[in-house]
């Protein structure tokens, strides 16, 4: 593609600004972020930044549209059981991929703009909260886990002591997709189908 000036325009320079703008919200925050850093690291102006993204807001916003979350395959006639330690499994190792702990963190601070925050918490947090009620919702209607179990409270249980144990230093233990699944499984009125270690 060429430009007005003539030049062919780098059609690499969204992909590097947006990858930038990703690591420095992980490293140092929104607050901390700020265009022209993300320009000499990318290795661009930030006239050019501003020409796309009109505002750090919108350059945010944008960076957090490219951290949403995969989905594991999921296998037929999977057991919900099975399906929840799948996404258990799939959500360990994503949260532990470089710099997703220190987005969560970006997200919880109080500068972070609300645009950011609500973008994040519909690509990242909202699917895969409605991807574990549906694996308990077909549990339910299975009657593998109680009709009336409370998932509202349970959902967010799932994935809330990977965090937990990540804010206290502490490292995840062995098996722990199995070992919440199981534990999640009896708070919901189940009995999950293999006895699971403790600590």
């Amino acid at each position: 593609m060429v430009n007005k000036t003539g030049r062919a325009r780098d059609t690499t320079i969204d992909k590097r600004v947006l990858a930038v703008a990703a690591r420095y919200l992980a490293e140092s925050g929104y607050d901390a972020m700020s265009v022209h850093r993300v320009a000499a690291d990318a290795g661009t102006t930030r006239q050019s930044i501003y020409r796309r993204w009109p505002s750090k807001a919108e350059l945010a916003e944008a960076a957090v549209n490219t951290v949403t979350e995969t989905t594991s395959p999921e296998p037929d006639n999977e057991e919900p059981f099975d399906a929840l330690v799948r996404e258990l499994t799939h959500f360990g190792s994503g949260v532990s991929r470089p710099g997703r702990l220190a987005l969560v963190g970006t997200m919880l601070q109080e500068g972070t703009d609300a645009d950011v925050r609500d973008r994040y918490r519909a690509n990242v947090v909202a699917p895969r909260r409605q991807r574990i009620r549906e694996i308990l919702e077909r549990a339910q209607r299975a009657g593998s886990i109680a009709a009336d179990a409370d998932l509202d409270i349970v959902v967010p249980m799932a994935t809330g002591s990977f965090y937990g144990r990540a804010l206290a230093g502490d490292p995840v233990p062995e098996r722990w997709p199995e070992r919440t699944a199981a534990l999640i499984w009896r708070a919901a009125g189940g009995d999950p189908e293999s006895s699971v270690p403790r600590d």
